[in-house]
């Protein structure tokens, strides 16, 4: 693939990140596509304009004009929750479309995600699709992950996730997110942090992970009751009976952009957490010994920019995500398909149901 053609389905805060990305893959990687930047639709025909000039695409359009625009073959589905399907829908009905990156949820309802795999089941397998859980692609992460897959562990017995933001605190903060606080599965931190964290467990676990119950907390007399501020889950996999927590928020206080992961198994345990984001820890049950692994930079192709033991940081993991998407160079990656994105979704939902019994039970 020496070029490729891409259209931007929104034009908000995301989308300036893979913008970002997109462009740095050059600094990073020999061996990539030439990206063209042709078309960006969304609702707002200013907005709309306004990023095309100051991110050099060639041209802003409504979606119609979108949508029959022969020369993008490649799609980053990037607009509010609730238009993500819409979207995919169009995106999958372009026929020069071969690569179509979905940022998460992959949906927000039942009858969509019901939809969603239907369309799954009939894909044509020229389809290149990847769901935007690019966290799974911290450097670290990815390390722990193929740590873990080698089975020293042994079978997992619990485990805990937090991904914890405070921001929300602030009354002029959820002033200008009001999109973000619509009941789930739609909005809500379930849905926008917690995704993140399932799909993270699940990629350790296996997608078959299951909720047993779901409760909430925090409320302010601006956000619905419906759209959970704080949320917590219990999970379940079936597969060797190991449960556990994962729990989001966007008000608790001080914890910036927290991610922590602690897996406990037969024989040791697994830590990350965002804190430290150069390592992650384990221990062996057969020698007490608790290993703090460095990991820096160490994505496959080895990349020099600016040098292989900088930190690597949230955006680094964007620009791999985006190079394994338009590359096909999956070495030592976890890939988040449309199937994975699904899953996640699933707990995602079932979630907003737990939490309205939990509602109705507590009077919230």
């Amino acid at each position: 693939m020496s070029k490729v053609h891409i259209g931007f389905m929104g034009a908000g805060g995301i989308a300036r990140s893979h913008a970002y990305a997109l462009n740095a893959l050059k600094f990073y990687y020999d061996s990539v596509p030439e990206i063209i930047f042709e078309s960006v639709t969304s609702a707002r025909e200013v907005s709309r304009s306004e990023f095309a000039l100051k991110y050099n695409f060639e041209s802003a359009q409504d979606i119609s004009a979108f949508a029959e625009n022969p020369s993008i073959d490649t799609v980053f589905i990037l607009g509010p929750n609730k238009v993500h399907f819409e979207h995919f829908e169009i995106a999958l009905s372009m026929p020069s479309v071969k690569n179509i990156y979905l940022e998460k949820p992959v949906c927000a309802s039942y009858e969509e995600e019901k939809k969603i795999h239907k369309l799954l089941s009939a894909l044509p397998a020229d389809k290149n699709i990847l769901v935007g859980f690019q966290f799974i692609q911290s450097a670290a992460v990815r390390e722990a992950l193929n740590f873990w897959k080698t089975g020293i562990l042994r079978k997992p017995l619990h485990f805990d996730l937090k991904y914890y933001h405070g921001d929300y605190l602030q009354a002029s903060y959820r002033e200008k997110r009001k999109t973000r606080l619509t009941p789930a599965p739609d909005g809500g931190a379930m849905a926008d942090l917690g995704s993140h964290g399932i799909s993270m467990l699940m990629a350790f676990l296996g997608n078959d992970l299951k909720i047993i119950n779901a409760h909430q907390a925090g409320s302010f007399d601006d956000v619905p009751s419906d759209s959970d501020l704080y949320s917590s889950i219990t999970l379940m996999d079936p597969g060797t009976k190991a449960v556990g927590n994962m729990s989001a928020s966007r008000i608790s206080s001080g914890t910036g952009d927290w991610v922590n992961l602690e897996l406990f198994a037969e024989k040791g345990y697994l830590k990350y957490s965002s804190y430290d984001p150069d390592i992650f820890e384990y221990y062996l049950e057969s020698d007490r010994k608790c290993i703090k692994q460095a990991v820096g930079s160490n994505y496959k192709p080895v990349t020099g920019f600016p040098s292989g033991h900088v930190p690597p940081g949230w955006l680094r993991a964007m620009i791999h995500a985006h190079y394994v998407f338009l590359t096909g160079d999956s070495r030592g990656s976890f890939l988040p398909d449309l199937s994975h994105g699904l899953a996640v979704q699933r707990i995602v939902r079932e979630t907003a149901t737990h939490l309205s019994f939990f509602r109705e039970k507590t009077s919230i």
